[in-house]
């Protein structure tokens, strides 16, 4: 193997960081992407709970907070309770960018791995060429050897490449499906407690209209 590295010429060496790099992102995505800790099972359910039994204390929110991004975007909602409908989807709505800019984090990073590193694999061929084009000029094609490093040089980069940008492509692929399908769980929580709210009386369906204003009577 480390022969094989070795025959890649310098161009590995970014290859390699890039794979590195990609493996951190991936195992850390895993990690923080876990069912568990975005969407925690009974969480919603115990939050209605809440509500019904009047449990709504700045202790029980400031912990529902910190909870997980559920918890987060289920607080939001709680602390504009006694607003109507529209300013409670408002206020998820713009927690809910932040949530989903987290559950995306480093997800752009591990696209543009997919993304370059064939580009630096191929960048390694041309080199390999290059190198095997100039063996060619100063000693003609009587010495296969020195032809072989170079050839080898090039095949070795655009493997290595390659082996770097598929696994990093599927990845991040599956990451991103992953945080949909987290933000369609948490929408659906969220409008199970508006209804509840909604059904308590916590929160008005709509803001109240505005009183006409009084016009004068007519003077003769």
């Amino acid at each position: 193997m480390l022969e094989l590295l070795t025959a890649g010429g310098w161009a590995m060496l970014p290859i390699l960081i890039s794979s590195a790099i990609a493996l951190a992102i991936i195992l850390e995505r895993f990690w923080t992407l876990r069912t568990k800790a975005v969407v925690p099972p009974g969480l919603g359910a115990e939050v209605r709970e809440w509500a019904r039994s009047h449990k709504l204390d700045p202790d029980h929110l400031a912990a529902l907070r910190t909870n997980s991004p559920l918890g987060e975007l289920l607080a939001a909602a709680l602390s504009v309770r006694n607003r109507p409908r529209e300013v409670i989807k408002e206020r998820v709505e713009d927690t809910g960018r932040h949530v989903v800019h987290r559950l995306e984090r480093f997800l752009g990073a591990l696209g543009t791995i997919a993304l370059i590193s064939p580009l630096l694999g191929l960048l390694g061929t041309v080199f390999g060429l290059i190198r095997m084009f100039f063996a060619v000029m100063l000693s003609g094609v009587g010495d296969p050897m020195k032809m072989a490093g170079g050839i080898g040089e090039a095949l070795v980069c655009t493997a290595a490449g390659l082996c770097v940008a598929i696994p990093a492509y599927v990845f991040h692929r599956y990451f991103r499906g992953r945080v949909q399908d987290l933000v369609v769980e948490m929408e659906r929580q969220v409008f199970l407690l508006v209804d509840e709210l909604t059904a308590l009386g916590e929160a008005p369906a709509s803001a109240p209209a505005r009183p006409a204003a009084r016009t004068a009577p007519a003077t003769a």
